[in-house]
């Protein structure tokens, strides 16, 4: 009997032991399940508008933000730190690059209808476009200025003098220049166009008197025109430029990591120094043609 009772003993051990067994099996699948979602979940933290690649909008006629560089051969080369910025955060994301070229409004309207992933054009973050695009990190600090031709330049000793009926002033459309020269020059004929070379081009010809235009790109188009003089900071107060994205786009974060990242190792400064150099050489400004 004895015997009996101790084979029956030693069966329930073995079975409560085979238990236990099948039940840390168990936990162990499930905590690994939940380690390889997690871990899924994270990787797939942002999307773009087409999968594996960073779609970007940009206007080049703006250097030395953005510009065609011409090279030995004759070729344009599309150039300027926001490009070179772009490459940086493809590259950054594990991402391939395209960059599609429009003008200025075409960017913020691509932005708006979030037909493209980023938009970099030197765009600054400004409040009244908060209802139509994102924004991330401010990547350059930048200024404002009012734009003559030599010899003008007396005429234009305060913005309160460039506030006159008399003179024409030129600004890009859609940008926050004009929104600028509506607001320092409203008695002024405010006259929008879509290139700031059309805008360069209208005051070297004497059909414009100013125009206000971002300060390095109008320090970078005196070089280039020495018939243009920058004679005016005009004060705004969300000074420096930001990438534009989509309403609510996933890409924020993981954007804003690659500026940081981008200042944090010099290559933000190196990007504005090679783009500095570039446009003071053989560049294009605007949209290339067909041919």
């Amino acid at each position: 009997m004895k015997k009996i009772i101790a084979i029956v003993l030693a069966l329930v051990m073995i079975f409560a032991l085979a238990a236990c067994g099948e039940t840390q099996t168990t936990e162990t699948t499930e905590t690994t399940e939940t380690t390889e979602t997690a871990e899924t979940t994270e990787t797939a933290a942002y999307e773009t508008i087409t999968p594996g690649v960073l779609t970007v909008a940009t206007s080049p006629d703006f250097a030395p933000y953005e510009f065609y560089a011409i090279d030995e051969n004759g070729n344009p080369q599309l150039s300027g730190f926001d490009m070179a910025l772009a490459q940086y955060i493809a590259d950054y994301l594990g991402l391939e690059l395209e960059v599609v070229p429009m003008d200025f409004d075409g960017v913020l309207a691509e932005l708006s209808t979030g037909n493209v992933d980023l938009g970099l054009a030197g765009l600054s973050p400004d409040p009244e476009r908060a209802d139509a695009m994102d924004f991330s990190d401010i990547y350059y600090l930048g200024g404002q200025s009012f734009v003559t031709t030599k010899g003008n330049e007396d005429k234009f000793p305060t913005l309160e003098a460039a506030n006159n009926s008399e003179y024409a002033i030129g600004a890009q459309t859609g940008s926050i220049q004009f929104s600028l020269a509506q607001e320092n020059t409203p008695d002024a004929d405010v006259i929008a166009l879509t290139k700031v070379t059309d805008i360069v081009q209208e005051l070297i010809s004497g059909k414009l008197d100013g125009a206000f235009i971002e300060t390095a790109v109008a320090e970078c188009y005196a070089i280039t025109y020495p018939e243009l003089a920058v004679v005016l900071d005009v004060p705004y107060d969300a000074e420096g430029s930001a990438i534009g994205l989509p309403k609510g786009s996933t890409l924020t974060d993981a954007v804003n990591e690659a500026i940081a990242a981008a200042i944090a190792d010099g290559s933000m400064d190196q990007f504005v120094a090679d783009a500095n150099e570039l446009a003071a050489g053989n560049i294009y400004e605007g949209l290339l043609d067909a041919q």
